[in-house]
């Protein structure tokens, strides 16, 4: 895949980048550097790896999935001016 100078423009307004027309030549250099390497990428055999979360093989720390309201909700509404049940009170915005 090969960039033009009118897709570099295209790509610098997109990305709110001022570029001169001096640098045209120079930025469509280095976006077709980019994707010949990510042609060069795809050619690599993946079969059979698998995707990684660290560079170290660990296990994820993991904790029980349990819902709970942590024990304090007065603790939470003690300071707003209104409150009833452990909900905070605003006032009606819609009529």
């Amino acid at each position: 895949m090969s960039v033009d100078a009118a897709t570099v423009r295209r790509i610098a307004h997109l990305a709110r980048i001022a570029v001169s027309d001096a640098e045209v030549p120079h930025l469509q250099g280095e976006l077709n550097a980019m994707l010949a390497f990510v042609e060069q990428l795809s050619e690599v055999d993946v079969e059979g790896v698998e995707p990684m979360t660290s560079v170290m093989p660990m296990a994820m720390k993991k904790r029980p999935d349990v819902v709970d309201d942590g024990d304090i909700a007065d603790d939470i509404v003690r300071n707003a001016p209104a409150t009833e049940q452990h909900f905070f009170l605003v006032p009606k915005v819609v009529e």
